[in-house]
């Protein structure tokens, strides 16, 4: 294995650890040239899983397409590297656990979504403004409606919660 920085060929191996449901060995390596660490994946090789475009063309699975557009969304946004690589694991994870040879494009914009959602707003909308090519204003106040409706429904109850422990507290 070849360091990053220093172009030479020899590490050793510092730690090993399995992840993404035990298919994939993170390795972490210390080159004995420069003494700099970097982190190498294994994976498990299998029979190539296609993507179904939404034109219907078919193009081989890229994990580096979901991270540069999870990476994308997240710019200058408070998501560390280390988060935006479990979203890609796990949707990497979920892809191979559940199909074997296709899965179509737009399920995979969906399991991004879903993951970004969870983590910031703003890359959520950022990333579903260009998967679902918003044309207009409209389609964006169309996406976050339902954010804004849930977060205050939300602050009404807990300000509900609160005054009614209020009550109680004084009676």
């Amino acid at each position: 294995m070849k360091c990053p920085f220093c172009r030479v060929e020899n590490d050793r191996v510092v730690d090993s650890r399995t992840s993404g449901g035990g298919y994939i060995i993170r390795r972490r390596r210390e080159c004995l040239n420069c003494g700099r660490r970097f982190t190498t994946y294994e994976r498990i090789e299998t029979m190539p899983l296609r993507v179904v475009k939404k034109d219907g063309s078919r193009v081989e699975f890229d994990r580096e397409k979901i991270l540069n557009g999870v990476m994308k969304a997240c710019e200058k946004r408070p998501v560390s590297m280390q988060t935006i690589e479990e979203i890609v694991s796990s949707i990497e994870t979920e892809i191979y656990n559940n199909y074997d040879k296709e899965v179509s494009s737009k399920h995979i914009g969906q399991l991004v979504m879903k993951r970004l959602r969870e983590v910031d707003q703003v890359a959520y909308i950022r990333f579903a403004s260009v998967y679902r090519e918003f044309k207009d204003v409209s389609d964006f106040v169309e996406e976050v409606q339902p954010m804004l409706d849930r977060e205050r429904k939300e602050r009404e109850e807990k300000q509900q919660t609160e005054g009614n422990n209020a009550q109680q507290g004084e009676a």
